[in-house]
C-alpha cells in the first residue's frame, strides 16, 4: 500500500467514525508506516475467524448467509476483513466505541428519514372478492409490479454507467441502443409474463389418459426450453433477480410430474442466461461483458439447435418424456454453469477486469470437473480478448483506449506543466493509477509492472517519439501465469531501457543535476564570490524596493565573469524573491499533515519587512520530461538547502568584514585596545562556529551524498529507481543539514541572529571610531593652518561630535563609555554561549537516541578541544545543585538538565 493510500484511508476512517481533535491522523499514519512490511501479509485463514464472529453475533445465521453471498460475488479482501473483525471482537474498548458510534449514526439516519418520509393511508375495501378473483388479481399485480420495477432498475443502472463513461470521455459521446429495444419484450427471447390473462381454455391435463398427458407435457417442455409458455406449464413472474420458477398443472400425474421437475431447471437456467445476454449486450456494460454475452449466445444457439432436433423427433412421434430427459442431460450441466456465471456477474455488478477475475476463479475451482472447466476456459478466453487488446496497446505502445472504464489502469486529466508550478502536484503518481477492482486475479502480481511499463512508454511518446516494443506478441488467456509474466517482463525491460536512455543520454539528466548542484549547493566558489560582491548592496534593501531585473542583470554578469560561463545550462538559472524567510518556509513544510498545519497556513505574515537577503533564492527552468525528476517539490528542497547555505555564507562574510574593520584597533594605545579583547574573542568563536558548520554541510553531507547519488543513477534500471534515488538524496541532505528538525532549526536560527546582531554592533562601533579619528585630524589641520580655533568654532565642533556619537554609535573609545561597550559584548557572549550549548546538548541527544551518527561529527567540529563540554558539565552541575533542595530527584534516575533560553539583546 502506497503512502498516499495510507493517508487517504486513515483520514476517511476518522471521518466515518466522526473523530475530531485528539492527536490527529499523523499519529496513526506514522504508526502504520513504521509497521508496514514489504511482504504480502493479507493471506489469512478465515475459517476460525468466521466461527468466532458467528459465536459472537446475535444472529449467526444472517452473518453466515451474508458471508456466503459476498463470497459468491467474488468480493476482494473478504477474508482479511473477516479476520480483522474477529480481532475487533476481542477488543472490548474498541467494540464499545464502535457500538456507540453506530448508535449515533443510526439516530441521525432515523431523524433524517423521519423528516423526509411522507405518510400513506390504505384505502378501505368496499366489497368482498372470491378466492379465484383474488388469485388472478395477485398474479396481475405481481406481474405489473415486478416487470416495470426491474426495467426501471436496469434503466437506472444503464444511465449511471452511461453518465460515468461520458464524463470520462468528455467530448466523445458513446453509442446507445434506441429506446424501442427495451420497450419491446418480444425481442428479448425470454418468457412473456404480465401480457394479459390467457384465453386458452385447455382441458385439465389430469382428465386425459397417461399417454396423452405425456405427449402434451413433452410438447409444453419443448416450448418452455426456448422461453415460451406452454398450456400446462407456465413461467411465474420474476421477483427481482431471483431464478425463474414455473407453475405446473396440479392435476398432472405424479410420475410424469417428477420427470418434468427434472427438466424444468434447464428452462430456468436458459431464462437466466437469455436475460443476462440481453442485458449485458448494452453498450454501457463494457466490451468484456459484450464479449462474454456473445460467447454465451453462441452456446445458447447450440441449445436451440438441440431443442429443434428434439422437436423434429416429437413431430415424428419418436420422442417420449424419458427420451427427452436422456437427450437433455448433457445440456443440463452446460446451462447450469452458464446460469451460475451469469448470476454471479450480475450480483457482483462485475465490469471489465472484475468479470475476468470471476471467470478465472471459476475456471480454477472447476479443476475436478473437466466439462465445466473447459466451458469456463472458453468463456474466459472469449471475454478476455477486448481486455487484452487494451493491455497490449498499453504495454507495447503506451496508449490507453478504454472508453468503458474496464482496464486496470485509469487515466486522469493532469497537465504536465503543473509540475513546475505546484509543490504538491503528483503528476507521476496520479496521472495514471491502478484501479484495484479492475485487476484480473491472474494479473494481480504484475499490476505494478503493467502500470510502470505503459507510463514509461507514454512519457517517451509525449515527447514526440513513436515507440513500439520489438518483442510484442499477442496476449492470450491461459491458466499458466508464466506466459503473462514473461511477456510483461520483456515489455517492462524494453520500456525501462527506452525511457532511461532517453532521459540520461537524450535529455542529459545527469548534466542538468550537476548544473543544479553547481548553483543550489554552492559548488561554484568563484561565481558566488563575484555574485555576492555585486549584489551585496542591492540585497540589503527591503524586498519591496528591489528591482528583479537588476538582480537578473547582476546574475548574468556574475555568470559571464566566472568559470560558470562554461556551463551549457547556465541560462536556465533564474532569480526568485520568496514571500517568506527560510525558517517560516521550513516550518510550513514540516507542519504539513500535522495539527499545526492550519495555524501555519492562516498565520499572518511577519510584521518585520523582509530584506532582499532573507527573501532571495535561485530558481531553475526545467522542461518536460526532465520535470518528472526535477519537479517543483525537488526544486523547493534545493531552494531550502540553497537559502540555508547562502545565509551561512552571508554571516561568514559579515564576520570576516568585522575582522577587517577591527584592524583599526592596532592604531590605539595598548590600554585602549585592551577593551576589544572580549569582542575579538567572541568574533573568532562565531567565525569558527559558522565556518565549521559550513565545512560539515559541504564536505561531510553534500559531497558524499552526491557521489552516492551519481553512483546509484548510473546503476539504475528504470525511472522509478532514479526518482527514488534523487528523492532519497534530497531527504538525506535536508535531514543531515538539520533542516527537518524544528527544535534544531530554531536554535540554529537564534545563533545566526546573534551573529548578525553582533556584526551590526561592531560595525556601528567601528564607524564611530573612524569618525572620532577623522574629526580629530580635521581639528588638528584646522588649528595648524588657521591658528588656534575660536571659542565659537570650538563649541560648534563639540556639538557636531556629540551628534555624530549619538547617531552612529553607542560605544566609543572613551573611558566614560568603555564599561557600557564591555557590558554589551558580555551580553552577546552570554547569548551566543547559551544557544551554542543548547545546540550541542540537543545534537548529543539526537546522535544517541535517534541514531543520527552524523550529528556526532558536528559536535566534534564545534567542540574540538572539549571547551563547551566542560562548560556543559559545569552548568549541569550548578543547575542540579540549585534544583536539589526544591525538588529532590529519585535515586537511580538522573534528573534532566533544564534548558535556559537567553534572549539576544
Amino acid at each position: 500500500m502506497s503512502e498516499f493510500r495510507i493517508h487517504h484511508d486513515v483520514n476517511e476512517l476518522l471521518s466515518l467514525l466522526r473523530v475530531h481533535g485528539g492527536d490527529g491522523a499523523e499519529v496513526y499514519i506514522d504508526l502504520l508506516q513504521k509497521n508496514r512490511t514489504p511482504y504480502v501479509t493479507t493471506t489469512v485463514s478465515a475459517h476460525s475467524a468466521k466461527v468466532k464472529i458467528a459465536e459472537f453475533s446475535r444472529t449467526p445465521e444472517d452473518f453466515l448467509k451474508k458471508y456466503d453471498e459476498l463470497k459468491s460475488k467474488n468480493t476482494r479482501n473478504l477474508d482479511p476483513l473477516v479476520y480483522l473483525l474477529s480481532k475487533l471482537t476481542e477488543d472490548k474498548e474498541t467494540l464499545q466505541y464502535l457500538q456507540q458510534n453506530a448508535k449515533e449514526r443510526a439516530d441521525l439516519a432515523a431523524a433524517a428519514a423521519a423528516s423526509s418520509t411522507p405518510s400513506f393511508s390504505a384505502p378501505a375495501t368496499a366489497s368482498k372478492i372470491s378466492m379465484q378473483e383474488l388469485e388472478e388479481l395477485r398474479k396481475q399485480l405481481g406481474s405489473v409490479a415486478t416487470g416495470p420495477t426491474v426495467q426501471q432498475s436496469l434503466e437506472l443502472t444503464r444511465k449511471m454507467l452511461r453518465d460515468k463513461q461520458n464524463k470520462k470521455n468528455s467530448g466523445q459521446l458513446l453509442p446507445i441502443f434506441p429506446t424501442w429495444v427495451y420497450e419491446r419484450p418480444t425481442l428479448v427471447g425470454d418468457f412473456l409474463t404480465g401480457s394479459g390473462v390467457s384465453t386458452d381454455t385447455a382441458v385439465p391435463i389430469g382428465s386425459l389418459p397417461l399417454t396423452s398427458q405425456e405427449s402434451a407435457v413433452v410438447e409444453d417442455l419443448l416450448y418452455v426450453l426456448v422461453g415460451v409458455d406452454g398450456r400446462y406449464i407456465t413461467a411465474q413472474p420474476l421477483a427481482g433477480r431471483q431464478s425463474r420458477t414455473f407453475f405446473v398443472d396440479p392435476s398432472l400425474d405424479l410420475s410424469i410430474r417428477e420427470l418434468v421437475n427434472r427438466v424444468l431447471p434447464v428452462a430456468a437456467s436458459y431464462s437466466t442466461v437469455t436475460r443476462f445476454i440481453e442485458e449485458k449486450s448494452s453498450f454501457e456494460y463494457g466490451q468484456v461483458n459484450h464479449a462474454l454475452a456473445a460467447a454465451m449466445r453462441t452456446l445458447v444457439k447450440e441449445h436451440l439447435v438441440l431443442v429443434t432436433q428434439l422437436e423434429q423427433l416429437q413431430r415424428q412421434g419418436l420422442l417420449s418424456l424419458q427420451k427427452l430427459w436422456f437427450y437433455i442431460q448433457p445440456a443440463t450441466r452446460t446451462m447450469d454453469v452458464l446460469a451460475s456465471l451469469a448470476s454471479s456477474v450480475d450480483k457482483g455488478e462485475c465490469v471489465g477486469g472484475s468479470t475476468l477475475s470471476l471467470l478465472h476463479d471459476r475456471s480454477v475451482n472447476y479443476t475436478g470437473d473437466s466439462q465445466a472447466q473447459e466451458l469456463c476456459l472458453y468463456l474466459t478466453k472469449a471475454a478476455s480478448v477486448p481486455y487484452f487488446e487494451i493491455l497490449e496497446k498499453w504495454i507495447y505502445r503506451g496508449t490507453i483506449n478504454d472508453p468503458y472504464s474496464e482496464f486496470m489502469v485509469e487515466e486522469h486529466e493532469l497537465r504536465k506543466e503543473k509540475i513546475q508550478e505546484d509543490y504538491n502536484d503528483k503528476y507521476w503518481d496520479q496521472r495514471y493509477t491502478v484501479v484495484q477492482r479492475h485487476i484480473p486475479s491472474f494479473l494481480q502480481k504484475m499490476a505494478g509492472k503493467v502500470l510502470s511499463t505503459g507510463k514509461y512508454l507514454n512519457v517517451v511518446r509525449e515527447c514526440g517519439h513513436d515507440v513500439t516494443c520489438p518483442v510484442a506478441k499477442e496476449v492470450i488467456y491461459t491458466l499458466k501465469e508464466r506466459a503473462y509474466v514473461e511477456q510483461i517482463e520483456k515489455a517492462f525491460s524494453y520500456a525501462s531501457k527506452v525511457l532511461l536512455d532517453f532521459l540520461m543520454e537524450g535529455q542529459e539528466l545527469l548534466a542538468h543535476l550537476r548544473s543544479i548542484k553547481r548553483y543550489f549547493l554552492m559548488d561554484q566558489g568563484d561565481f558566488f564570490v563575484h555574485f555576492m560582491d555585486l549584489t551585496e548592496e542591492e540585497l540589503k534593501k527591503p524586498v519591496d524596493d528591489i528591482a528583479p531585473p537588476r538582480l537578473e542583470a547582476l546574475l548574468e554578469l556574475a555568470l559571464r565573469m566566472s568559470t560558470a560561463n562554461t556551463d551549457p545550462f547556465k541560462d536556465d538559472l533564474k532569480i526568485e524573491l520568496m514571500p517568506h524567510d527560510l525558517i517560516t518556509q521550513l516550518l510550513r513544510v514540516l507542519a504539513i499533515e500535522t495539527k499545526q498545519e492550519k495555524a501555519m497556513v492562516h498565520a499572518d505574515p511577519t510584521e518585520l519587512a523582509l530584506s532582499g537577503l532573507e527573501a532571495f533564492s535561485f530558481d531553475y527552468v526545467v522542461k518536460w520530461p526532465l520535470s518528472l525528476i526535477i519537479n517543483r517539490k525537488a526544486l523547493t528542497r534545493y531552494q531550502m538547502l540553497f537559502r540555508h547555505l547562502f545565509y551561512c555564507k552571508h554571516v561568514e562574510r559579515r564576520l570576516c568584514g568585522v575582522w577587517l574593520s577591527n584592524k583599526a584597533a592596532k592604531q590605539h594605545s595598548p590600554h585602549s585596545a585592551q577593551g576589544f579583547a572580549g569582542a575579538f574573542t567572541l568574533r573568532q568563536r562565531m567565525l569558527n562556529f559558522v565556518q565549521n558548520i559550513q565545512c560539515y554541510m559541504m564536505f561531510e553531507v553534500l559531497e558524499p551524498t552526491w557521489h552516492v547519488l551519481e553512483k546509484n543513477l548510473k546503476s539504475a534500471s528504470n525511472i522509478d529507481d532514479v526518482l527514488g534515488h534523487h528523492t532519497s538524496f534530497l531527504d538525506t541532505c535536508l535531514k543531515d543539514c538539520m533542516l527537518t528538525n524544528p527544535e534544531l532549526l530554531k536554535v540554529f536560527s537564534k545563533l545566526m541572529s546573534v551573529c548578525v546582531m553582533f556584526t551590526n554592533c561592531m560595525q556601528r562601533f567601528t564607524q564611530s571610531m573612524k569618525l572620532d579619528s577623522e574629526l580629530s585630524r580635521l581639528a588638528l589641520e584646522h588649528g595648524t593652518m588657521l591658528g588656534p580655533p575660536t571659542e565659537v568654532e570650538r563649541a560648534e565642533e563639540r556639538v557636531r561630535k556629540e551628534r555624530a556619537r549619538k547617531h552612529l554609535a553607542e560605544h566609543v573609545d572613551t573611558p566614560q563609555l568603555a564599561s557600557s561597550f564591555e557590558a554589551t559584548i558580555s551580553k552577546f557572549d552570554k547569548n551566543f554561549s547559551a544557544h551554542l550549548l543548547d545546540l550541542l546538548a540537543r545534537l548529543s541527544i539526537y546522535s544517541t537516541s535517534d541514531c543520527e551518527h552524523g550529528m556526532a561529527s558536528v559536535i566534534s567540529r564545534l567542540d574540538f578541544n572539549g571547551f563547551y563540554a566542560e562548560r556543559l558539565e559545569r552548568l549541569s552541575a550548578e543547575r542540579s545543585q540549585k534544583a536539589a533542595p526544591q525538588l529532590p530527584a529519585p535515586r537511580g534516575i538522573p534528573a534532566p538538565a533544564p534548558r535556559v533560553a537567553v534572549t539576544a539583546q
